[in-house]
């Protein structure tokens, strides 16, 4: 099978990573024709360029990078877009796997590969299409999560289902966690996929549309916390949002917004005004919602590092109990 993959992002490394091993191991023969990544971004304190752990990874074993800025024929790249085009259609490529790679492929890019574009989406289509599968599950609440295979084609997360594989979402998941559980999920399951295309064992199934929800991008406006909602749904948002873009909350007596890294539920009414902190001791801040409490158990000031609340309230004198 020759292949090319894009993808950009850690989830997307560890899909390539578990392709380019199976061959290796003598699984199904595979030739990783190409990789296509998005360009360096500026990042870090410096804003030096880095490239994505997919181009990093792709490098260091010897596999072509594309870089396009954009994929339209007809859009703002469209140079960009006509070089890869003739550089992929060159290579004659049996599929192209997708993970988290970032720009939307149009239909030339679709229909080129002789078996199409397989995508690894994180969530149990049609649940969960979008940006954000992984944080919007445990953000809603989810008990269940998982991998699904897709054929990708010209809508968003809407092609037939190929494979899907299910996990449990635990109750302390944060998104770091259970990205990386669906990442090491992803690479496993687009082996089978692989394996099975190969076969002609590959069955689609069609998306049901009625039951689609949308997991929309991460905006770091959402990240404050709204005492006046219940203390359970601040503790799952809290999870969702780590690592990024984090949750804040502004504290009584503490003239920073501090960000919540980590926050568990007290369940009972209180009779507090939502935002009252009723509790503050080595054990936790304890802040009045609109049902039940949130304790805050590890913070961050701004430019500080991450702190258990003993540390945190070590330097932090001013705050007060009380609204």
């Amino acid at each position: 099978m020759k292949i090319g993959f894009a993808g950009t992002p850690e989830f997307a490394r560890h899909a390539l990573e578990a392709l380019l091993g199976h061959g290796q191991a003598g699984g199904q023969p595979i030739d990783m024709a190409v990789v296509l990544t998005q360009p360096d971004r500026a990042a870090g304190r410096g804003m030096q360029l880095a490239a994505s752990p997919v181009k990093t990874f792709a490098l260091e074993h010897g596999i072509s990078v594309l870089q396009p800025r954009g994929l339209r024929l007809d859009g703002r790249w469209a140079e960009d877009a006509q070089a890869a085009q003739a550089q992929l259609t060159a290579l004659g490529l049996d599929v192209l796997v997708v993970a988290a790679y970032g720009l939307i492929l149009p239909k030339w890019v679709l229909e080129l590969p002789r078996f199409g574009c397989l995508n690894i989406h994180g969530s149990l289509l049609p649940r969960w299409r979008g940006a954000a599968p992984i944080q919007r599950a445990i953000e809603a609440g989810d008990r269940t999560t998982g991998i699904t295979i897709m054929q990708m084609d010209e809508g968003l997360d809407t092609g037939d289902m190929l494979l899907v594989d299910s996990l449990a979402i635990h109750d302390d998941e944060t998104a770091q966690t259970l990205h990386d559980r669906l990442a090491v999920m992803g690479g496993v399951l687009i082996i089978k996929a692989i394996e099975d295309l190969a076969a002609r064992r590959l069955k689609a199934t069609p998306q049901d549309a009625s039951q689609a929800t949308y997991a929309a991008k991460l905006l770091k406006s959402e990240a404050a916390l709204d005492w006046t909602q219940p203390a359970e749904i601040l503790a799952r948002r809290v999870r969702a949002f780590n690592p990024f873009p984090g949750t804040t909350a502004n504290l009584p007596g503490v003239p920073e917004t501090v960000k919540v890294w980590e926050a568990q539920v007290l369940p009972g009414g209180t009779g507090a005004a939502p935002g009252t902190v009723l509790a503050c001791d080595s054990n936790g801040i304890d802040v009045a919602t609109s049902d039940g409490l949130l304790r805050l158990l590890t913070l961050q000031k701004p430019g500080g590092k991450r702190q258990t609340v003993s540390v945190f309230l070590q330097s932090t004198p001013a705050l007060t109990l009380g609204h």
